[in-house]
């Protein structure tokens, strides 16, 4: 997890770490003059904070909180009723936000080296004095507009005066898997940001670093890219602008351990009845999440590393006895040659024109030969 004795081919890359949570919702059915009405409540909730280099890697989970609600919060109808500014965060949900960055802060060891990302969820005030305090980084997608400089203006109003530093490039795909091409007008300032009106007693105005990445033009049949982000690393040219940029587009990562923990391990559909019971399942579904994602970027980002790195020596041999190399195997380095044979197992056709073998594949070759392994080792037992 990012201690200084990790192997010399991850390299000395600075460490990502970001939260997002994820809900696991219940259906029950109350009894009421003889019919069944269904009647929502929320089980478990868990905000969890990976570790990842800036290649991408997964080195596993830094933090992670569980809780339950009360009740569901209706966020529309209180907030004409509470001043949202006013409640201490520490009364709020989103304080497991601070406590995640405490706790990954202290795992980690190297504050000056961590940088914490965030969705608009993470945009929080406390936050970043909090990592202000702990002399670590963060750089989050912000939401709001807050007063900036003397606190005259806004935010908003400072960036409407920077002129185009840059632009760049990027390629990515829609929600329907469509490629697509944008090109970003990058816009960023070092600017004082001030805390709401009724915190500013209790918390200091900070410097930090706006950066806007706004889309040239309107594209047709997507929503136009905008991004507003906001850090206390320093930024002065393009090229540190658009690393930030690339920086926050591996918060996405996050989401694909998700998809692996939910889709993966099915934790959505265990029938365990108590929390305890259901937290401790989690906690080992997350190492098994962790694992598969681990082994899909070990083969983009390290595939010359030796197989023994990710996979155990029977694991190695029954790969070999059971996939017959073929000529894109015989080609590939080491670790990538016995990994395309585990997603070989989950279906993955390893043709030369084919992208790495995704989560999914992996996913399925891993559970398949855990099951071969087992098999394996009850018949060395029994044949003595």
């Amino acid at each position: 997890m990012g201690g200084r004795d990790e192997p010399e081919w991850l390299g000395t890359m600075d460490r990502i770490q970001w939260a997002r949570w994820t809900g696991i919702p219940t259906i029950t059915f109350a009894q009421r003059r003889g019919r069944e009405k269904p009647s929502s409540l929320c089980g478990i909730l868990m905000h969890s904070s990976l570790a990842v280099t800036t290649q991408g890697l997964p080195l596993g989970l830094a933090a992670i909180k569980f809780w339950s609600r009360q009740e569901f919060k209706d966020t529309t109808t209180k907030r004409s009723k509470v001043n949202f500014t006013r409640i201490p965060i520490e009364e709020k949900e989103s304080f497991r936000w601070i406590e995640n960055l405490r706790q990954s802060t202290t795992r980690l060891g190297d504050a000056d080296r961590c940088v914490h990302i965030g969705d608009r969820e993470s945009d929080i005030f406390e936050l970043f004095c909090a990592a202000n305090e702990l002399g670590t980084h963060f750089l989050v997608r912000t939401c709001t507009n807050r007063l900036a400089g003397d606190s005259g203006h806004t935010v908003a109003d400072e960036m409407s005066e920077v002129r185009v530093k840059g632009l760049h490039r990027i390629e990515f795909c829609d929600v329907k898997g469509r490629p697509h091409q944008a090109l970003l007008e990058i816009r960023y300032r070092r600017i004082i940001v001030w805390p709401p009106v009724a915190k500013q007693r209790h918390y200091p105005a900070l410097r930090l670093t706006v950066i806007h990445a706004t889309e040239r033009g309107e594209p047709v049949g997507r929503e136009r890219i905008e991004w507003k982000l906001l850090t206390d690393l320093p930024v002065n040219s393009r090229v540190e602008a658009i690393e930030k940029l690339d920086w926050y587009a591996l918060r996405w990562k996050i989401e694909t351990f998700h998809k692996n923990l939910k889709s993966g391990c099915k934790a959505e559909e265990s029938q365990l009845r108590t929390a305890s019971r259901l937290t401790n399942l989690i906690a080992i579904f997350c190492i098994l999440a962790w694992r598969v994602f681990w082994l899909t970027e070990m083969n983009r980002c390290a595939p010359e590393a030796p197989p023994d790195v990710a996979l155990t020596e029977v694991e190695v041999t029954l790969l070999n006895h059971l996939v017959k190399d073929t000529a894109r195997t015989e080609r590939a380095p080491p670790l990538s040659r016995i990994l395309i044979k585990l997603a070989q197992l989950g279906g993955y056709l390893a043709r030369s024109s084919d992208p790495p073998p995704g989560n999914k594949v992996i996913w399925r070759g891993m559970r398949r030969l855990v099951d071969i392994q087992i098999g394996y080792c009850l018949g060395r037992e029994n044949s003595g």
